[in-house]
């Protein structure tokens, strides 16, 4: 079975991103190469998370072709809230979404890039496809849970 890797991320200031992604996903640093990459890790691989910085470059333009966003699963409700209260404090403003089969947080890096953490509910409320849901979550309900 193959699996994801990792997510490598052009972005335009390193050391912003980098506490970004400390902040928002609690992401630990594996490793600096020079002025240039940042790797960062949940802490099961060397990095989940690899950061070039581009300081030049433009910012991202949310309607061009390419990479919309990219997904972070954590298991149950709990972490989902544990990820939303650590958005919260890092003042991330986020979207929550239900999905039906998943209940989501979306938002963007300081870059423009798509994030979303998600826990999959699929199993837990007994519907294994998609039905193109996109209700709105009310996370505080989600706490009380």
């Amino acid at each position: 079975m193959s699996t994801v890797g990792h997510v490598h991320l052009k972005v335009s200031d390193l050391d912003r991103s980098e506490a970004f992604y400390g902040d928002a996903l609690g992401l630990e640093v594996t490793e600096r190469v020079g002025g240039s990459f940042v790797f960062m890790s949940f802490g099961g691989s060397h990095h989940d998370l690899a950061l070039q910085g581009h300081p030049d470059a433009p910012r991202a333009d949310p309607e061009a072709l390419g990479l919309y966003h990219f997904a972070v699963e954590v298991e149950g409700e709990e972490e989902l809230v544990e990820a939303i209260d650590r958005l919260r404090e890092a003042e991330v403003e986020f979207a929550a979404v239900d999905h039906g089969i998943s209940k989501s947080v979306y938002f963007t890096d300081p870059d423009g890039h798509g994030v979303e953490i998600y826990t999959d509910t699929r199993e837990l409320r007994h519907r294994p496809e998609w039905e193109g849901i996109a209700a709105p979550l009310d996370v505080d309900e989600l706490a009380r849970e």
